[in-house]
């Protein structure tokens, strides 16, 4: 049983060293590396699978490892533990050190200050009573304070420089708070984007069900969210000659609060690096790409506009992959209905350039738009039950024959092709939709508070130096007084002789 408490007594000193604080924060940020550097599931679970694939055992292996999962992880919740429970056994310890250094006064002066690294005397005519006078006046700022010796001498004890362990502490102390902070936005957060049509389409911020994707705290169920809702009026962007993204603006409106009652909209130009900030939420403009717009005229003369935004393939040209998708108008039997159904597939060229037959995008403002389409009718299995993405269509119906294709083309703006039973598809031209991100941390502001706090101790730390002096007063057999004065860096020396020196001339100075 003794050997079992030395054990986790042991255990426990050495888990809280500040050393053992110190790997572990090296192994946090070490292990945080590869949630940088390698694709993350919960932002897009796609481009996971997609790298898995590429990169074949090792892909996989180190799925096994987590590293597509890496702040969910087991090994990381275990490495932001440990550091937890560190620096909080090391932390208590040290303030509770270091409360009783501030009660405690400066030391006793030693008996040889000859000893120390800094060391001056003289003789002066003063008194013992008006050399100490003048050290008191000289160290004003110093804790200090004044003692008679056994042999009729007299001395000050001064220490200066307790803020460096003061910035020491606020330092760590803020680390954890971050530490905290972090874990407590991770549990009362959510975030969750969504893609919303330009010229009106509207999006509110009233369950999970409006956004495309929603990443929930552990706390967060979802039905409980800030109220605000944001209309997405235009879009504009611009580009350098070689195509890249120079600036992206979306004009928008959006209400919360009151507003919603009233029915007030208020304008905002949001902007990449300029997010909406209402009802404690943060609105982020992500990036935007292209709806085709697509006009059909079946056979009995009915018409339908399909507006379902495709997803680019080429973030450079914004050429992009997608299906619009349309049930025939006027047919209430479910299996007539289900044979007829419309799918629009096919690449999406903001400008056009063609290599051959062959369609490509050679830049991504959207100057002469063009589909590469085919057109799929059948069962576009919608009904199953089971999910589709709304970017495809399901190949397993295809493979199954209910799924055929009956057109294959090119088209420009305007122009148009006409199916085997009369069908016509027109495709009408572009808008484009925007991608937001809402973002929801009332931690924010504490992670700020100690992120700032954080610096400013350690600035003090590594600023402030801690030192001490003495200075003692010897009756000589003359009538005259022998003076002494010792310092001591008790952290780095560097820097402390010029400050001693000038304590020196001015203790040792002789009074005219």
């Amino acid at each position: 049983m003794k050997a079992f408490l030395a054990f986790l007594r042991n255990t426990w000193r050495g888990l809280t060293a500040m050393r053992t604080a110190l790997t572990l924060l090296f192994l946090l940020a070490l292990g945080a590396m590869p949630g940088a550097l390698l694709p993350q599931r919960s932002l897009n679970a796609q481009k996971v699978a997609e790298y898995i694939a590429e990169n074949g055992w090792w892909g996989r292996f180190l799925d096994r490892l987590q590293f597509y999962d890496v702040y969910a992880s087991y090994w990381f919740s275990a490495v932001y533990v440990l550091l937890f429970v560190s620096l909080v056994g090391c932390l208590l310890p040290r303030t509770w050190e270091y409360f009783k250094q501030m009660r405690a006064k400066p030391v006793l002066t030693p008996r040889n200050l000859s000893r120390l690294p800094h060391h001056a005397t003289a003789e002066l005519s003063a008194s013992p009573e008006a050399v100490m006078a003048s050290a008191k006046a000289r160290l004003r700022g110093w804790r200090l304070v004044e003692r008679e010796e056994a042999d009729g001498a007299r001395s000050v004890s001064a220490e200066r420089g307790y803020l460096r362990e003061t910035g020491n502490l606020v330092f760590h102390f803020s680390l954890l708070g971050l530490l905290v902070a972090f874990a407590l936005g991770k549990m009362v957060g959510y975030e969750g984007q969504v893609i919303v049509q330009s010229k009106g389409g509207q999006f509110c911020n009233s369950g999970v069900f409006n956004f495309d994707s929603f990443r929930p705290g552990l706390r967060v169920d979802g039905t409980q969210l800030s109220p605000f809702c944001v209309r997405v009026n235009d879009f504009h962007a611009t580009y350098l000659h070689n195509g890249q993204a120079q600036s992206f603006r979306a004009d928008i409106d959006y209400q919360s609060g009151e507003d919603l009652r009233t029915g007030t909209w208020r304008p905002y130009p949001l902007e990449v690096n300029s997010p909406l900030r209402t009802a404690g939420d943060r609105v982020y403009l992500l990036g935007h790409g292209y709806t085709p717009i697509f006009t059909v005229r079946f056979p009995n003369g009915e018409v339908r506009t399909g507006t379902t935004q495709w997803r680019p393939v080429n973030e450079v040209t914004l050429a992009s992959e997608g299906a619009t998708k349309f049930d025939p108008p006027g047919v209430t039997d479910t299996e007539q209905r289900r044979k007829n159904q419309l799918a629009i597939t096919g690449l999406l060229a903001p400008t056009a350039g063609f290599r051959g037959e062959l369609l490509d995008s050679v830049f991504p403002e959207a100057r002469d738009p063009a589909v590469a389409i085919d057109v799929y009718r059948g069962d576009l299995g919608t009904d199953s039950g089971r999910g589709q993405s709304i970017f495809s269509i399901d190949e397993k119906q295809v493979q199954d024959g209910k799924l055929t294709r009956v057109a294959r083309q090119n088209l420009r703006q305007g122009e148009e092709l006409t199916l085997d039973d009369g069908t016509v598809v027109r495709f009408e031209g572009v808008k484009d939709w925007v991608s937001l991100q809402v973002s929801h941390d009332p931690t924010q502001v504490w992670v700020l508070a100690f992120s700032v706090l954080v610096i400013l101790g350690l600035g003090v730390s590594l600023s402030v130096k801690r030192r001490r002096v003495w200075v003692r007063a010897v009756p000589a057999a003359d009538g005259r007084t022998v003076v002494e004065v010792g310092g001591l860096a008790r952290t780095d020396q560097a820097g402390y002789g010029e400050e001693f020196g000038s304590l020196a001339r001015d203790l040792l100075k002789e009074e005219k």
